[in-house]
Order: C-alpha cells, then structure tokens, then sequence
C-alpha cells in the first residue's frame, strides 16, 4: 500500500495586501499628525468644512478616509486565507473573540489615556476605531460558521440598506437610546458619573468586514483571474461611488451642494459622511482600494519593500 499522500503546503503570505495595509497605516499617521499639530485644526477649524477648509487641508484628511475601511476590510480577508491555510474554524472563532476583546480594551484603556487624551479618566469613554474592529471580528467570529452565500447577504443587507434608516432617531428607541447610538448614530451618552462617545457606530463596520472576508474567496483563483475581478469591481464601486452621489438621492447622511469657487463644490460632493460609514463613503475607499490590490499584485518595487514591515505588524 502506497503511504498517504502529504497534506498541501498552506498559500504563502500575500505581499500584495501587506503592501496595502502598510500604506494606509503610512497614510494613517499624516491624519494624526494633522490632529495634533496643524494650527488650523488646533484653532478649531474643521479640515472638511467647504467654506472654511483649503484644498490642502481637505486632501490631508480625505485621503485618511481610506484607512479604517480598508484595514477593516482587509482584516477580514485575512480571516479568510486562515481558513484557506488549515485553521480550524473553531480555533479561529477562539482567536476573533480574544483578539476583539483585546482591542476593545485597549481601545477604552491604553490607547485612550496615552495616545489620545494624555490622561487618565476613568468616567469617560470613546469608541472609536479599535472598538470597530473588536466588535467586526467578534461578530466575524459567528459568521465564518455561516455559508459564503450567508456572509456576503449579511454584508450586503448592512453596507446597502442601513442608510434607509438615517431618519430614526435614538430617543424613539426611549431607554434602549443608546444602544441605537452604539448600532447607528454617533453621539453621546452617560450612565451615572459615566460619559460614552460613540464615534464608530457598529452597524455598517461589521459589513465592510464581512465583505473583506467573502472577497477573500478570490485568493482561490488564478492570480491574473483574480486581478481581473478586482479591477472590475473596484472599477464598478467607483462608478457606483460617482452615480450614487451625483444623484444626491441616497447613500449619504449629508447632499452635496454648489459653491461659487470650484474647489469648494469639489470638497462639498466628496466630503461623505464617515460616522457611521455611508453607502458613498465605502464605495468610495474600497473602489479605489481594489484596484491598488490589483496593481500591488505585481512584483514589489524596491522602493515599496520597507512598507511591508508596517503591513505585517500593523498592531505595533
């Protein structure tokens, strides 16, 4: 009797998506830098005010919009190639949980009162973007054990649909207020001597990460199969991006309006809202976020390969 066959060697480490969390945390730090030391913003000025704001300044915070979308959504691609390379569903449920609780926590404790406020203070709360991704791999966790089918309707359903409830408001939700905030609307609340600021509504972030884990289903294709579909999708995000927002009739928290200076009217149509996620502001970032996947498939330039040491340990 011929001895068994060896199981198949796991897939190798992806450079391309490396390559593209490494430069949104790049472009990630160009957000913070402006948050601490550009004067106009320490004066109070709003970077994605039309009327206030400059094309400069707008730029340096729009272009951070594509960070936590794609981080969110690649993470969930990652959740995927850990089930293509062997790991057990029940063990990676494990993971998802103890790793989104960790950042959870960290997110309300260290990253808070060190990397935020300076101080600590233990009666206020923010729930930003650690807290987002804790709570999408908690859910996530749940998820894996879902059909591909069910995972991608459940991200549809969220990213899609949640700005047809953009007119319900916490307080017909009476005690349960906030919880709405916590789900869809970003806002304060207290219990007590406690604040909470709900800066990452849930809702629409546990998509995207949803929709990162149903695209990792393409890392079972042929590479230039593979890149055919991300340049067509992303391309199709990007039209829908355009159509969606012009319309002025559904995606966005706030329309877009006409200003004597061209530059004005500019930020006005792509200043989407980002709290909670709209339907234009995914579209938008992960439209163009596909087609730099397609592109970073290519081998790694020289010039790029210190980029993918922030891609591989993002977390530090």
């Amino acid at each position: 009797m011929s001895p068994p066959l060896p199981p198949p060697a796991p897939p190798p480490r992806l450079e391309s998506i490396d390559l593209l969390r490494g430069l949104i945390m790049v472009v990630m730090a160009l957000d913070h830098t402006r948050d601490f030391f550009h004067d106009l913003t320490l004066q109070g000025v709003d970077a994605t005010d039309a009327l206030k704001s400059s094309p400069a300044l707008f730029f340096t915070r729009w272009i951070t919009h594509y960070c936590a979308p794609i981080f969110s959504f690649l993470a969930g691609t990652g959740v995927f190639l850990a089930v293509m390379r062997g790991k057990s569903k029940r063990d990676l449920s494990w993971f998802l949980v103890t790793r989104g609780l960790w950042l959870i926590g960290l997110e309300l404790t260290l990253l808070l009162w060190f990397g935020w406020d300076f101080h600590v203070n233990p009666r206020v709360y923010f729930f930003a973007t650690l807290w987002s991704l804790g709570w999408s791999m908690i859910a996530l966790a749940g998820l894996i054990h879902c059909s591909w089918g069910t995972v991608a309707g459940f991200s549809l359903i969220l990213v899609l649909g949640h700005n047809a409830l953009d007119g319900v408001r916490p307080e017909a939700f009476g005690a349960f207020a906030w919880l709405w905030q916590v789900l869809h609307v970003q806002g304060k609340f207290t219990a007590g001597d406690f604040s909470f600021f709900v800066m990452y509504p849930l809702v629409p972030w546990l998509g995207v990460m949803a929709a990162g884990y149903c695209a990792g289903l393409l890392y079972t294709l042929d590479a230039a199969v593979r890149r055919r579909w991300l340049l067509r999708t992303g391309t199709a995000l990007i039209a829908g991006f355009f159509l969606l927002r012009f319309s002025n009739l559904y995606g966005n928290l706030e329309p877009w309006t006409r200003h004597s200076e061209l530059w004005q009217t500019a930020i006005s149509f792509f200043n989407v809202t980002k709290y909670p996620p709209s339907l234009c502001y995914v579209l938008m970032t992960l439209g163009p976020g596909l087609l730099l996947l397609a592109w970073l498939e290519r081998e790694t330039p020289r010039w790029l390969r210190p980029v993918l040491v922030f891609g591989r340990v993002p977390f530090f």
